[in-house]
């Protein structure tokens, strides 16, 4: 992790930390004021954001150190653990405000909002509008789970600050009391919030689909050399916001020699971290392009292949025209079941119709568009 980035994440949370223990002050004061829990459960959900903040900063200096015998790729994962322990805070905050929106409900109440607690609250709302917005706006340009979880706590903050403002003007103008019924709705929404940041962050923990953009960027990346015919079983793994590997393999042509490919993967591997920020390592199929015989062969099998709708790819075709040996990958589509079946079905075919020739077929997984 750079140590720019790291600066700039723990300025960040500085600035919610601060930001939030002075609401906290303010809202406590307002609430005791106007005996109003809806005002005094805001003031702990900005305790909440607060040390939520201070938890990133831990995540950020654990995330930041360098790599070690025991863990080489780094410590960038420790991240997707800092955004996990905030969604927990934020879904407890959550179930924790539904408890009191109950017993509002159940044993309303009386209330006494005076200008000072409208004021409080209404500036309050601007404050998180405005914080949740700079924490989004800096999680995603700096990639960091937890200050774009931060910032998402921030806006439904000032979502439940609006519905406090609401339910105090009706109070003050009506003297209806709904406290206790809009904090059970705003609970919702917070135990929502947590509970998406929670899902992001353990599928990046579980490891997710790599994304269409980047699969579809790289690729497309790697054929725009001459000598790549195509590009096949892109993988990348990500160990943090910054470190990304890569492997994939590209198609040549068989008469391409290993100096020729060598001098093709020096300017490849640099040109892709460049643009797409990831580090790859490249395997090679061999295409071939003069035997007639295999290339016959290769319709045949891209026939097979295409009139079956649970073969989503064929790749990786090559036919030794001296063991006769046919070799190609399948990928299959993750909702068949039984792709054993559908591979042997498949080699039958193709022996019926070349029988003086061999098929190794292999399987590969759908990793990447």
């Amino acid at each position: 992790m750079s140590v720019n980035r790291s600066k700039e994440i723990f300025k960040v949370s500085y600035v919610g930390i601060g930001t939030n223990f002075a609401l906290v002050a303010v809202k406590a004061l307002a609430g005791f004021m106007a005996n109003s829990t809806t005002v005094i459960l805001d003031a702990v959900n900005n305790l909440s954001d607060a040390l939520s903040s201070a938890i990133t900063i831990i995540g950020t200096k654990l995330a930041s150190r360098d790599a070690d015998r025991e863990h080489p790729y780094g410590h960038g994962r420790i991240e997707y653990l800092t955004a996990t322990v905030i969604a927990l805070i934020v879904m407890a905050a959550g179930l924790t405000s539904m408890r009191e929106a109950i017993l509002k409900i159940i044993t309303p109440a009386e209330v006494k909002y005076s200008i000072f607690s409208l004021i409080v609250i209404t500036v309050g709302i601007i404050t998180k509008f405005f914080l949740g917005k700079y924490f989004v706006t800096k999680g995603e340009a700096l990639a960091s789970q937890s200050l774009t979880a931060s910032g998402t706590d921030a806006w439904g903050d000032a979502v439940i600050s609006t519905a406090t403002l609401i339910s105090a003007i009706i109070n003050m103008t009506l003297g209806v009391n709904l406290e206790g019924w809009l904090g059970a709705v705003i609970s919702i929404f917070i135990f929502k919030a947590g509970l998406e940041v929670l899902t992001e962050a353990i599928d990046n923990i579980i490891g997710v689909r790599v994304d269409t953009e980047l699969s579809t960027g790289i690729k497309a990346k790697l054929c725009s050399y001459d000598e790549v015919i195509g590009a096949y079983d892109f993988v990348v793994n990500n160990y943090g916001p910054d470190l990304n590997l890569g492997s994939v393999h590209i198609e040549l042509s068989d008469t391409m020699t290993i100096r020729e490919f060598d001098a093709l993967t020096r300017r490849i591997v640099p040109d892709i971290y460049k643009e797409f920020g990831v580090y790859l390592t490249i395997g090679v199929y061999a295409a071939n392009t003069s035997d007639e015989i295999s290339m016959k062969i290769k319709e045949a099998v891209r026939r097979e292949t295409d009139s079956d709708p649970r073969i989503l790819q064929m790749h990786g075709f090559y036919a030794d025209p001296v063991t006769k040996l046919v070799s190609f990958d399948v990928i299959i589509d993750f909702r068949e079941k039984n792709a054993a079946e559908v591979i042997k079905a498949l080699k039958e075919h193709l022996t019926a119709e070349f029988p003086d020739h061999s098929f190794n077929i292999n399987l590969d997984l759908d990793f990447s568009d």
